[in-house]
């Protein structure tokens, strides 16, 4: 159970990663001008975006580790040893 949450978690992960991806490519597809605009320091738009796919990528592999970190631990169904009462083996 708990390894299908995190596959959930983790798939949603990257599809809002390929999204962010997906908008890079499309801008250097169809609007090659605007990577070229400098809008901070000098720096085009091409390499803020890179960087910021590459800070993206890291803060959601640090956001998966936090999601998945904690393991969900079963409820013991009743008549467990955990009742006092012996289960049947």
């Amino acid at each position: 159970m708990n390894q299908s949450r995190n596959a959930r978690v983790g798939l949603w992960l990257c599809a809002l990663y390929i999204l962010l991806y997906g908008g890079f490519v499309l801008i250097g597809a169809f609007r090659p001008d605007w990577m070229e605009r400098t809008p901070w320091l000098g720096v085009n738009l091409a390499i803020w975006y890179g960087f910021g796919l590459i800070v993206a990528a890291i803060v959601l592999a640090v956001a998966y580790g936090v999601a998945c970190r904690h393991e969900v631990v079963p409820t013991k169904p009743s008549g467990s040893a955990a009742d006092g009462q012996e289960s049947p083996q």
